[in-house]
């Protein structure tokens, strides 16, 4: 019997990491049934960020990849990350759109579910591990490592030990930034195998350059399975190549028991595949970046960082924002760096450092201090607190006071003509504003880019944010950008500008309601956060410009107030 087993990331984080999660169903179907003869612990093939790509950008359904996933892998558990009570979006979910999620799930191929929760807030994690032993999947609980005076050896194993109880079949150590090293990983698993009698699973990433390293150390420690990705999609932010584990392990106490001719035979299709996705790959990601060992900072959040300040035309603040990164993460009672705490801390750095400290507060890092992400690992600093917030944080788990929405959900998509299958319910209850224009035919299959686009009018650049690659276009003065002839409007008398890209997920006035300055009039979905758009001034509303689901860019007039 193989001593490490391991699971296979290429379908999931692997392309998360290096391609925006623009893999193709298709392009994964002709080699999932010869996948599956590998005999891989398991394959991670959904979740994470997968689901949201596919209605947004590649115009697929995420149940039917799972179902035809499911028809050509029989022999290898299909598992997939969720993140706790925000399922696969953003925000808190009410506990009945997490219990049919987790039985959606499972009822179309999902046997391991890995649960995780961005502040490692097990109240968080309680409904879907819940639910899914309740339907006998395997429960992966999961462990958000990061480093911090509040998250010692001791507290991951006490975290571990709440975990097992609850029921988790194994435990994995996620690393999601790359930051444990070859000492620590040893110390951590160690301990975890002494104190807790489940399988241990170590995921992480190569931003720093340290995980193969720490996945040998790993293994001397005895850790039971390990997460690789086929070498053409492994490496930089992503996992540690699967073909040279399997031939470094090969004879010794921790072999795999793979077979490296297989491997390797397989390792061709996704060469052929890396080469068609080319031109998505941004070669910051794939650089060792040990800044994240000093700032913590993972390597899609540092990209962030660079494109909000250029879009401000300030990067030779660049340096100062780094090092408020740290200082916010300890005022706010150091969160782990992972979505969507990542954006919450790295968005309120940015703005301390172009306006003065917390003198533009975002409704995210009002909630999170409120309590309505869950419980901080450590204490958020008092005097932060105060200038954030005059309310007493809720105490309760953030999901009690929620209502159910499940059936408001189904009632609403039966109202527009867009039910066709229970799944559909769900797609709508977790991202509103894009399932709708998904589940009416009106999102196009985005084209994969060219290596090197050389257009003689315009110029496109891959922005990698948090993992996620927008392209930006840069065009001549007076293009108009904008298909169907709309104008991006702009100085025109009370007008609202966008403040950034993004798009209108809601509107909060209509055409002849009164607002005072402060008013939020929408909310903007950028990079994952969604943001209050106020009224700059008091008025009537004369004419609004978008509607829910519009994409603008920064600038672009939204309404008109008189």
């Amino acid at each position: 019997m193989a001593m490490v087993r391991i699971t296979d990331t290429t379908f999931r984080d692997a392309h998360q990491s290096l391609i925006a999660t623009r893999m193709r169903t298709r392009d994964m179907l002709p080699i999932a049934e010869e996948m599956d003869e590998v005999g891989f612990f398991s394959m991670e093939v959904w979740g994470g960020a997968t689901f949201d790509v596919c209605i947004r950008y590649l115009n697929e359904d995420p149940w039917e990849r799972l179902r035809a996933l499911r028809s050509r892998i029989k022999k290898t558990p299909l598992q997939m990350l969720l993140r706790g009570q925000n399922l696969v979006g953003y925000r808190h979910y009410p506990d009945d759109i997490v219990r049919k999620f987790v039985e959606k799930a499972f009822d179309n191929g999902i046997e391991i579910f890995r649960i995780f929760d961005a502040l490692n807030d097990i109240r968080n994690m309680e409904v879907s591990i819940k639910t899914a032993k309740r339907l006998g999947a395997h429960v992966q609980g999961t462990i958000c490592y990061t480093i911090s005076p509040v998250h010692t050896i001791e507290s991951f194993i006490e975290m571990a030990k709440e975990l097992v109880d609850l029921g988790s079949d194994s435990i994995c150590i996620k690393d999601m930034a790359g930051l444990i090293s070859p000492a620590e990983a040893s110390k951590l698993i160690k301990s975890l195998k002494k104190e807790v009698n489940v399988p241990v699973d170590l995921h992480s990433h190569c931003t720093s350059g340290m995980a193969p390293l720490s996945y040998y150390s790993a293994c001397e420690a005895g850790v039971d399975i390990l997460d690789t990705a086929f070498s053409p999609f492994a490496y930089g932010t992503s996992q540690p190549p699967l073909e040279p584990f399997v031939a470094a392990l090969a004879g010794t106490p921790y072999d795999t028991g793979l077979d490296l001719e297989l491997c390797t035979n397989l390792k061709e299709y996704f060469l052929g595949l890396r080469e068609k996705y080319e031109g998505l790959i941004n070669p910051v990601s794939e650089r060792i970046d040990t800044n994240v060992i000093l700032y913590q900072i993972p390597g899609g959040m540092l990209s962030n960082l660079v494109s909000q300040l250029k879009e401000q035309n300030r990067l030779d603040r660049y340096k100062d924002v780094l090092k408020e990164v740290p200082r916010v993460r300890a005022e706010l009672g150091y969160p782990p760096l992972v979505t969507p705490t990542s954006q919450i801390v790295g968005i309120q750095a940015v703005l301390n450092v172009l306006n003065g400290r917390y003198k533009t507060v975002t409704k995210e890092v009002r909630e999170y201090v409120n309590g309505f992400y869950g419980r901080p690992p450590g204490k958020i600093d008092e005097k932060v607190r105060e200038i954030v917030s005059d309310e007493d944080p809720i105490t309760c788990r953030p999901a009690d006071l929620l209502e159910p929405q499940y059936e408001v959900a189904r009632e609403e998509l039966e109202r527009m003509h867009l039910l066709r299958k229970e799944e559909d319910i769900l797609t709508y209850a977790l991202y509103p504003a894009v399932a709708i224009k998904f589940l009416s035919g009106e999102i196009e299959e985005e084209p994969i880019p060219r290596k090197h686009t050389t257009e003689t009018f315009e110029a496109e650049f891959g922005v990698e944010v948090d993992g996620e690659i927008y392209q930006v276009r840069i065009l001549p003065a007076g293009m108009d950008i904008r298909k169907e002839g709309k104008q991006a409007k702009t100085e025109i008398e009370g007008g609202i500008p966008a403040p950034m890209q993004g798009m209108i997920v809601k509107l909060t006035v209509s055409v002849g309601s009164e607002v005072d300055e402060g008013d939020v009039i929408c909310v903007l979905e950028a990079m994952k956060m969604q943001n209050d758009v106020h009224a700059t001034r008091k008025g009537t509303v004369k004419e609004i410009l978008v509607k829910e689901g519009d994409t603008v860019m920064q600038g672009d007039i939204l309404m008109i107030i008189e």
